[in-house]
């Protein structure tokens, strides 16, 4: 048993690390002499390997089922919890659903959550077992291949009951329910988009979403921030590691705020129905937290602006050059609804285009700022909520209707009437690509244009160089379903090279995880559009945003 001793002991070298570890802390005097050569030794340990993950349905911050991935990795020989991430859900969260459709969107949800906790309980857990974390790329292989595998079940599960669908119909002589149901459908919907089809394309098709996608991204997303917490790192320096070959600059730079102020509510009371999002960007002269501390004050100022209309100057017309605002006695101001939207910002409903400009205008103005030069406004228009396919135009205004052309025209007039709104947020469909090329040349040199729900594809681009979307200029991503880290990375390589602007997006079902923010920061997106200042799920990662900018300046890191 002693030469066996002897002999363990000296295949491991364990007199020689000792010495060298005593050696090393001598000089040193730690007060915690054991503490020091545990770290000390610790060097020499067997890397960390996932040994667990447990997947669990959980809600988002509105309400809704969403996923859990939790990471356990055998560390010094003990099982230990690493790190867990809570997924966004993809789902759009629409204005006034009928019953029929809130039901099925919610049958849909726990569907593919429930889905997705088995493939991580299960499928994922044993194969993803004894990697290390740290091998992101390994990872997201199998789990590409995973999914793909998935995908195919999926497809031969469909094809294999259409069969028997088809064969049940023939044996009893009468058309299945698919054939019926094929042709009305089609009546219905060639019908209804007779007159539009000369004038418009046609929309085309909602992605599919295979349900249990979730377990893909989710785990993917845990992997990353398990292989940060392994190594020591925040999760930003871990994915500009893997982007850059673990060769990451000495200086990083944070990606400006897109931050909600305003979300014209669609409502039977207003009009408007163009402005989803009126969205403020701080310049870039600003620290993040000057920024936001200004955003802030003009925040406080539209709410005592709505709640006291009465004292609202009238709506005033913008000088061309400046952001100073002119009288002109129009109609009364914006009304307000004391509401918090899910995007985390105030809802109002308007009777014009131009109302809550003019509101942003009389608010910056009061607390003696400058649209223009102390602050930026964006808009996101989302166009894709609005197209009428009977009519086959855009409704704008309630009853008021225009054509793709005449939104480029619209456009055009609004930004040379407000020249500091800087971006314009899926102003057309992603159908309209000959509109976005002449919008592109008419209005890039003065404001971005940026496809969102029109660039939903564009995560296809990895797999698909020929993937189009339409001239813009830039995307905005977010990070759902079956999207993986190095597909991220990937993705923004891509864009980076295309000189796209990177944009990352919270979606509208949003939790409370804040790891998007460490991913815009490492990739190096140029904007981070996370809604409002209100809602717990949204300003925790305003939080973990201004957290970073401190840890960036104290480690001298802040570009």
């Amino acid at each position: 048993l002693r030469r066996e001793a002897a002999e363990y002991c000296r295949s491991h070298q364990v007199q020689q690390r000792l010495e060298e570890t005593l050696n090393a802390l001598f000089p040193l005097r730690p007060a915690d002499l054991y503490g020091e050569m545990a770290n000390y030794l610790y060097k020499f340990s067997k890397a960390p390997t996932i040994c667990k993950l447990i997947g669990r349905k959980v809600l988002d911050g509105v309400g809704q089922p969403t996923l859990e991935v939790e990471i356990y990795c055998t560390v010094k020989n003990c099982e230990k919890r690493i790190c867990s991430t809570v997924m966004s859900s993809h789902s759009q969260i629409l204005e006034n659903p009928s019953p029929e459709t809130t039901e099925a969107d919610e049958k849909e949800r726990n569907d593919s959550v429930n889905t997705a906790v088995k493939w991580v309980n299960e499928s994922l857990n044993t194969m993803l077992r004894d990697l290390k974390p740290t091998d992101q790329c390994e990872v997201d292989k199998m789990l590409g291949e995973y999914f793909t595998k998935m995908v195919e079940e999926h497809k031969e599960i469909q094809k294999q009951a259409e069969e028997e669908e088809g064969t049940l119909a023939l044996a009893s002589g009468t058309p299945s329910a698919t054939a019926l149901s094929g042709k009305k459908k089609a009546a219905k919907s060639g019908k209804k988009v007779a007159a539009a089809e000369k004038t418009i394309p046609p929309a085309e098709p909602a992605e599919s979403v295979l349900c249990g996608s979730l377990a893909i991204g989710g785990t993917s997303l845990a992997i990353a921030k398990a292989g940060a917490t392994i190594s020591h790192i925040p999760l930003y320096l871990h994915i500009s590691l893997l982007k850059h070959d673990q060769d990451s600059s000495k200086e990083m730079t944070l990606p400006l705020p897109m931050v909600t102020l305003l979300n014209c509510e669609k409502n039977s009371t207003a009009k408007v129905k163009l402005m989803k999002e009126v969205i403020l960007i701080p310049p870039v002269q600003l620290s993040l937290r000057q920024g936001i501390e200004r955003i802030l004050d003009i925040q406080k100022e539209i709410m005592r602006l709505l709640e006291s209309p009465g004292k609202m100057p009238n709506p005033q017309v913008t000088d061309s050059k400046k952001g100073k605002a002119q009288n002109t006695g129009k109609k009364a101001p914006p009304r307000a609804i004391k509401r918090i939207s899910h995007l985390g910002c105030l809802i109002t409903g308007c009777d014009n285009l131009e109302q809550p400009l003019l509101l942003m205008q009389t608010a910056c103005n009061n607390i003696d700022l400058e649209l223009g030069t102390d602050m930026y406004l964006a808009i996101n228009c989302a166009a894709h909520e609005l197209m009428d396919y009977v009519k086959g135009k855009y409704e704008i205004l309630t009853g008021t209707f225009k054509s793709p052309e005449e939104m480029v025209d619209m456009y055009v007039e609004l930004i040379n009437k407000f020249p500091f709104v800087i971006a314009l947020i899926d102003p057309l469909r992603k159908e309209d690509k000959q509109q976005w090329s002449k919008i592109c040349c008419a209005l890039g040199s003065k404001c971005y244009l940026i496809a969102e729900d029109a660039a939903m594809c564009i995560s296809k681009l990895t797999i698909n160089q020929n993937i189009k979307i339409p001239r813009c200029s830039g995307v905005v991503l977010k990070y759902i379903n079956q999207m993986k880290v190095s597909d991220l990375i990937e993705l923004t390589g891509l864009l980076d090279g295309q000189r796209h602007i990177t944009i990352l997006g919270s979606p509208d079902g949003e939790s409370s995880d804040d790891s998007l923010v460490d991913l815009a920061v490492g990739l190096g997106a140029r904007f981070i559009k996370l809604g409002g200042l209100s809602r717990g799920e949204r300003v925790t990662k305003y939080n973990r945003l201004l957290a970073i900018e401190e840890e960036l300046a104290r480690n001298r890191r802040l570009r």
